[in-house]
């Protein structure tokens, strides 16, 4: 059944290739699509907010524990993504946690290249502290872009001294925005989604004139040294998988603990998939098991 649902996800998605050439508005509407084909969040209680300044929503599934949320951070580039991509990622994983979700709307580039995204990811942290809630019963988690921007966070926050979460998640981390990974090629024969020369335009309309190693954009590059436990989450079937193993290593280097999660034969951010795919499910598992120990 397994072997049937990620070849019947596989096939789809290799149905829609992207255009060589991407157009923003284009690339938006296509991945919002990925919202209807998903499904929002079955039983929980979504509702807006403004978070210091930062769109977002709560997703809250029930029974969950007031006093613990996780920031999540959505991938997409930099580029596109949005609440409604994400919402149904997120439900997963707050069902999984048992805790509410924050899933913001922050600012994309072209029109906001870098440093938006760390900013506003700052602003809703601080909205948070601002709610009540201890820097110990929160997590931070993001996907691809989301879970590079997760890492550049961290490390603003302890730079600007706004504490720490107790924990954090990156899904498939896009942290080398020169993709210089070797399995940029190696697995771009398996990986339906994400290939070198879109991640090229992408990281064009993040970076404009900043550099590609500037630690808060790319985070491979970035002084890792005091940041709290993470789990990186990444599958054989994708280009990035040496994103997530070298973030790893840097990470364990720097006496982080870190978890490192290698799903065999999974592609790019496989738990997004997780309403059909049951791989997907036990991704979501394996991150709520991880912030529910280190969020107590």
């Amino acid at each position: 059944m397994t072997i049937a649902q990620l070849e019947s996800l596989v096939s789809l998605l290799r149905s829609r290739p992207a255009p060589a050439v991407p157009v923003v508005a284009e690339a938006r509407a296509r991945f919002e699509k990925m919202a209807d084909f998903l499904g929002g969040a079955p039983d929980a209680k979504c509702e807006m907010v403004d978070a210091g300044g930062v769109p977002a929503e709560w997703v809250a599934p029930p029974g969950h524990d007031p006093q613990r949320a996780i920031l999540y951070l959505h991938g997409g580039g930099y580029v596109i993504g949005s609440l409604a991509t994400h919402r149904r990622l997120a439900y997963d994983i707050a069902a999984a946690c048992g805790a509410r979700v924050l899933l913001i709307d922050y600012r994309l580039a072209p029109e906001h290249p870098f440093p938006a995204a760390v900013e506003d990811a700052a602003k809703a942290w601080r909205w948070l502290l601002q709610q009540g809630f201890a820097p110990n019963r929160l997590a931070i988690a993001g996907d691809s872009a989301g879970g590079g921007l997760t890492i550049a966070t961290l490390v603003n926050l302890r730079d600007q001294k706004l504490g720490l979460p107790a924990c954090a998640v990156a899904i498939s981390p896009w942290v080398d925005l020169e993709g210089l990974g070797n399995s940029m090629a190696t697995r771009s024969a398996q990986d339906p989604i994400v290939q070198k020369d879109s991640l090229k335009w992408f990281a064009a309309q993040y970076l404009g004139t900043t550099a590609a190693t500037t630690p808060l954009a790319a985070p491979l590059h970035a002084n890792l040294d005091g940041l709290p436990p993470i789990l990186v989450q990444a599958g054989t079937a994708e280009t990035l998988l040496d994103d997530a193993t070298r973030i790893a290593e840097k990470l364990h280097t720097a006496g982080v603990e870190v978890r490192l999660a290698i799903w065999p034969n999974m592609l790019h951010v496989f738990p997004l998939f997780a309403p059909i795919l049951s791989e997907g499910r036990d991704g979501c598992l394996e991150i709520g098991s991880f912030i529910r120990s280190k969020c107590a």
